[in-house]
This record gives structure tokens, sequence and C-alpha cells, in this order.
């Protein structure tokens, strides 16, 4: 009977957009599905993906991520994938529509704050509505993190 040696696997369990906060303000999130094939899976357990200047679309009555980064896995033969593909994100009919209308407002916009797998094995995205800051609004999230991080050395 084989043994577990306690040897922790190599899988990278969630990989953040670390801009997004920064850049944006969050209105409201959702958990969406996506669509991908065999060896993008292979290659975001790997830690292989990038969701820095991502961004959601809505086309046709769905939903699509644009721009998002999955390297191409190493061990793939000639079918790889290709690493800026537009991939659909799997939501209801009511929730695209009430995107829809939302994002349709002046200055939304639709972008996603982290990919992870779940308790099933599924990938999944953490899809933001957002509204981008201005560059006052920047300086202000600066200036709030310098503050807590001297607090927190002062304590």
């Amino acid at each position: 009977m084989a043994q577990n040696t306690g040897t922790k696997s190599t899988y990278v369990k969630t990989i953040h957009n670390r801009k997004a906060r920064f850049e944006y303000e969050i209105l409201d999130t959702w958990e969406t599905g996506i669509e991908l094939k065999g060896t993008e899976v292979k290659s975001i357990r790997q830690g292989k993906a990038s969701l820095d200047d991502s961004f959601a679309i809505i086309h046709r009555g769905e939903v699509y991520l644009e721009n998002m980064q999955i390297t191409p896995y190493e061990l793939g033969t000639v079918d790889n994938h290709d690493p800026k593909r537009s991939r659909k994100l799997l939501m209801h009919r009511e929730e695209i529509e009430k995107l829809r209308l939302k994002v349709s407002d002046k200055g939304l916009t639709l972008i996603p704050l982290k990919l992870y797998f779940n308790s099933k094995g599924k990938a999944k995205i953490e899809l933001a509505l957002a509204k981008g800051k201005k560059l006052h609004d920047k300086r202000e999230s600066i200036k709030k993190r310098d503050v807590e991080r001297e607090l927190r050395r002062g304590d």
C-alpha cells in the first residue's frame, strides 16, 4: 500500500489581479465558471496565468474574458492553445442581462479579480463590476495604505 509522504503539491491555489483593487473601485462581484481547454487547465494549475490587463465584454448575450494570458503548457503537443484567446465565462442568462444593463452605465467595466479552483476542481473567476479611479483617488489609496503600514509597525 502506498503511503503519503507528506509532500505538498506544486499547484497554485489562486491567481490574483493585484492591480484591480488599486486602479478600480469595486462595486459588485460574481463567481463565474470559465470555458478552458485541457492544456490551459494544466498551465493554470502550475500558476502560469496572468489576469493583468484583462477585462470582460458582453457580446451577443454571452460574457467573454479578453486579454487573459495563459502560458502554453510545456508538455503540450502541436494542438496547444493560443495564450491570449477569448475565453467564454459561464453565467446564467438573467445574470448576464443584469450585467449588460449595469455596464451600459457610463464608466463601468467588468474585470476579473481572481482565478481559482473550487472544492470540486472546477476553474472559477471572481468577476467584478468596477469603476475606474481618478488620479487623486489612487493617491488617497496610497496614503491610506501607508498610514496602515505605519500603525502596524508602531504596535
